[in-house]
């Protein structure tokens, strides 16, 4: 029999997780250039996907995914397969505090870890059965998965937590803090998101494969729907850069704010040079400048394009270089990925040491499902960690949203809240047949 972390205490009725289905899951969206950078030309957002069900009896399903973009992810559903013999025939915790061992067991794997530790293809593997685990949780309670955390009590929330590596940073007392502190103002905020919505920016007007027409009409579009932000894909040759800045620039005014993304394409003085040469144009941020792993590098850069902020986090591999790009001084905004780290419980994490740093949280999105993913973190955060959106926003891209039973929803600038119960991960029973890798309708 399978077990994850600390055997569960027996009861009288025990559910069991029977089986772990996976999908190659991909959108061709490079026949457009949807989704076109300096680093990935031709990208085809992809799901490596993963339905978890037990012998409840509730017809309920987990549903959850990692994203990727296109060769590779059969890579991603061979290592989701690797954790099958982990979870088929385990018990499925009945209350979500059982899921901080279920998350132990998985990156803990005597064998499995060694591929990263909690890195790469495994810890991303880990995070699409962690996402499927909180949907059925989240589907059991009734709520929808940032409803089910924000009513969590502090205590809850911080059992939940892997503290492991971030003592010198961020301790369960600190996040008890944090948590705490909070807490008094939550319904008041809660009532507000209902009401209002939380702040979205715009990534899909700049995608750097377009040509100039659809840059600017795309951009003025974005400002008559609402957003405050666009984002611009940068990277390419100098003057193309300065071309592009100046047409979006044009099209949206000198009110609207425009972020850049560099997509880990310059070398940390080049970074500089490139960044300082297109603050004519008055950019909010530079985004992913050089590489992820650069940490020095980037606190580097920071220091010297100020007062142009440093955002970054979407290709960061786990808590622990989060926390050293916090306490070194590496970012301005902290983007962090639904599916790149571990999951929720990893994300958890991420959003604690945000709030201990003082960093604000613009959570990545764009690709194939993480707009639905990471708009619960998000209002999570505003509703019972950080308490403000203040200066800070989820990523926006509006395409392959209608693939999602429960999609999500951005007008007036503002994503709407879900109220369906789950993670919002679904995929909707034709997408996962028509856009099945290789022998989908989509890709015959």
């Amino acid at each position: 029999m399978a077990t994850i972390g600390r055997p569960a205490a027996r009861t009288a009725t025990r559910t069991r997780i029977t089986a772990l289905d996976t999908h190659d899951i991909r959108f061709p969206t490079s026949r457009r250039l949807h989704g076109s950078d300096a680093s990935h030309p031709d990208p085809d957002y992809s799901a490596a996907y993963v339905i978890v069900r037990t012998d409840a009896g509730d017809d309920l399903e987990g549903h959850g995914f990692c994203f990727t973009i296109g060769r590779g992810n059969e890579v991603e559903v061979a290592a989701i397969d690797a954790l099958r013999p982990l979870l088929v025939g385990a018990e499925l915790p009945a209350l979500p505090a059982g899921l901080a061992d279920v998350y132990r067991g998985l990156v803990d794997d005597g064998q499995l870890r060694w591929l990263g530790p909690e890195k790469g293809v495994t810890h991303m593997a880990v995070a699409a059965v962690m996402n499927a685990l909180w949907d059925l949780t989240a589907k059991r309670a009734g709520k929808p998965l940032w409803k089910l955390l924000s009513d969590m009590a502090p205590e809850e929330l911080v059992a939940l937590t892997d503290f492991r590596y971030l003592s010198d940073a961020l301790t369960p007392d600190d996040a008890l803090r944090i948590l705490r502190r909070a807490a008094p103002g939550k319904a008041g905020r809660e009532a507000r998101l209902r009401a209002e919505g939380y702040p979205a920016y715009l990534t899909s007007c700049g995608w750097l494969g377009y040509d100039d027409d659809r840059l600017a009409r795309t951009s003025r579009a974005a400002v008559a729907d609402g957003f405050t932000q666009i984002k611009l894909k940068v990277g390419a040759s100098p003057a193309d850069d300065i071309r592009r800045c100046r047409i979006a620039r044009e099209a949206i005014g000198p009110d609207i704010r425009l972020a850049l993304d560099a997509n880990q394409r310059w070398e940390v003085g080049e970074a500089v040079e490139r960044t300082r040469a297109l603050a004519r144009f008055d950019p909010y941020w530079i985004e992913e400048p050089t590489s992820p792993d650069e940490i020095i590098g980037l606190a580097a850069i920071r220091r010297a394009v100020a007062p142009v902020k440093v955002a970054a986090g979407e290709h960061t591999a786990n808590r622990v270089i989060f926390k050293q790009l916090l306490q070194a001084g590496a970012l301005d905004v902290l983007q962090l990925d639904a599916c790149r780290v571990g999951g929720v419980n990893e994300n958890l994490a991420i959003l604690l040491l945000a709030a201990e740093f003082g960093v604000p949280v613009w959570p990545h999105a764009g690709g194939v499902g993480l707009c639905e993913l990471v708009r619960h973190l998000a209002m999570f955060d505003y509703v019972a960690v950080s308490g403000t959106w203040r200066d800070r926003a989820v990523e926006y891209a509006d395409h392959l949203h209608e693939h999602f039973l429960d999609p999500a929803i951005v007008t007036g600038g503002r994503y709407r809240v879900p109220t369906a119960p789950g993670f919002s991960s679904a995929l909707r029973p034709e997408a996962l047949q028509a856009y099945a890798y290789p022998d989908g309708e989509a890709w015959v």
